[in-house]
């Protein structure tokens, strides 16, 4: 297998999770297996069958917010708040303030917008004027409208989040804007790698952020049955492949990489953390809310990812698994690596970074992505807590609650979204050849 002829590397990273405000304690603490999930504060979830989530601290975000870009603090969910703490943190590493040609420097963002708060819905449904007994029957009283604040429409775009950062950091290149739900994340790297690669871009600051746990997003997810309903104590519902998961844990977060043509990065002595080897992307075209059952998509993915990067499949060192902890992904996600890896697979660690943080959404396949390559930079893997009853659907190394000291040169990150959007992003420690 041949490897592409431009290589992209990555020059700067940085996240905030419900772990910690950055990379190294989100990474020290997810290292000594502790847990970020814990009772919802954002409202409150009486009568609910879940009660928990992931979520980051605020004086986390408020104490790193920059003054200076405060004039796009209205626009602003509270994700894209998170995302533009992580991409000027990521850019500073990676001396981007020091690029001069702006335009070929770009964006790309996995995120959903913002549902409306239960406040800012109730603001509006007094303006509304009834004319006969139907309640669809009447209309907006708009010369009169109070209460509703109008830049709640910016905030719902699903744009917005690239559009901040852009307009935040400067960046005059292409942008991208990827809402595929759980894949956002990683197909909004990969699709960066690819704006590289073709030669449009010199460096695209790249990633996902998510916050849905207004109860009008977090409903949703109840009302699908999708959450954990069944739990002993916050910091144990969610736990991958074990054989008592029962659904997964909504959580908040962002994650930037700085991604960049290795040449420009040379010319610049930018510091290299890693390289993107491999992009592979997918649908299952099957049901919008589950996998197809045999993992059609999950391994076609994984495939283009390896075959994009020139790689074969025993050069794999590790895989950060989707591991939603969900009854049927996990199941899904072990297939179709053993229709991949074959009997090899049952050699590769894999982990999942959910059962400490919880699934970020949009942030997920940039947030793991970046834990990846940390990992690899501590010569560390990652565990997947809570793993205490072995399910024989889900017989591979998980790298049960405890970090496994390995040097490990290539991973698989894998992202597989509602609707059948799948990622996986092929990572490597660099290596200068």
């Amino acid at each position: 297998m041949a490897r592409p002829s431009k290589r992209v590397v990555v020059t700067g990273y940085e996240v905030m999770t419900p772990l910690g405000g950055d990379i190294a304690s989100t990474f020290d603490a997810a290292r000594e297996g502790q847990s970020g999930i814990d009772y919802l504060r954002k409202f409150d979830p009486a009568n609910l069958p879940c009660q928990i989530a992931g979520e980051v601290e605020d004086e986390w975000i408020e104490e790193r917010e920059n003054p200076a870009l405060r004039r796009l603090a209205k626009f602003s969910t509270r994700g894209v708040r998170m995302m533009l703490i992580a991409a000027e943190a990521a850019s500073a590493r990676a001396g981007l303030g020091g690029v001069e040609h702006r335009e070929r420097v770009g964006v790309a963002v996995g995120s959903h917008g913002e549902h409306p708060s239960v406040d800012q819905l109730i603001s509006i449904f007094p303006n509304w004027r009834p004319k006969g007994p139907s309640p669809w029957d009447g209309q907006w009283d708009v010369k009169n409208i109070s209460g509703y604040d109008y830049l709640q429409f910016f905030r719902r775009k699903v744009d917005i989040a690239t559009s901040v950062v852009a307009t935040g950091m400067g960046c005059e290149g292409p942008t991208v804007s990827v809402c595929s739900a759980c894949s956002a994340g990683g197909q909004a790297i990969g699709e960066a790698a690819r704006l590289i690669r073709d030669g449009k871009a010199d460096v695209m600051i790249a990633g996902g952020c998510e916050s849905a746990l207004a109860y009008p997003g977090f409903i949703g997810f109840v009302l699908l049955t999708a959450l954990v309903e069944k739990y002993e104590k916050p910091q144990s519902a969610s736990r991958p492949f074990d054989r008592r998961r029962n659904g997964f844990v909504m959580s908040e977060g962002a994650g930037a990489l700085i991604l960049e043509d290795l040449d420009h990065a040379r010319a610049r002595k930018a510091p290299i953390m890693g390289e993107l080897l491999g992009y592979g992307d997918s649908a299952d075209a099957f049901r919008i809310t589950d996998m197809h059952p045999k993992g059609a998509g999950a391994v076609l993915s994984m495939r283009r990812a390896l075959s994009d990067a020139g790689i074969s499949p025993d050069k794999v060192d590790y895989i950060n698994a989707h591991g939603t902890s969900t009854p049927k992904n996990d199941v899904t996600e072990t297939k179709a690596i053993k229709e991949v890896f074959g009997e090899r697979a049952a050699k590769i660690p894999i982990s999942s970074n959910k059962s400490m943080i919880g699934h970020t959404i949009g942030a997920a396949g940039a947030v793991e992505a970046i834990l990846s390559f940390e990992g690899m930079r501590r010569s560390e893997i990652l565990p997947t807590i809570n793993y205490e009853n072995p399910d024989p659907k889900c017989d591979l190394d998980y790298v049960p609650n405890e970090t496994r000291p390995a040097e490990h040169r290539v991973t698989l990150s894998n992202s597989f979204g509602f609707g059948g959007q799948n990622a996986t992003l092929c990572l490597g420690r660099y290596e200068d050849e």
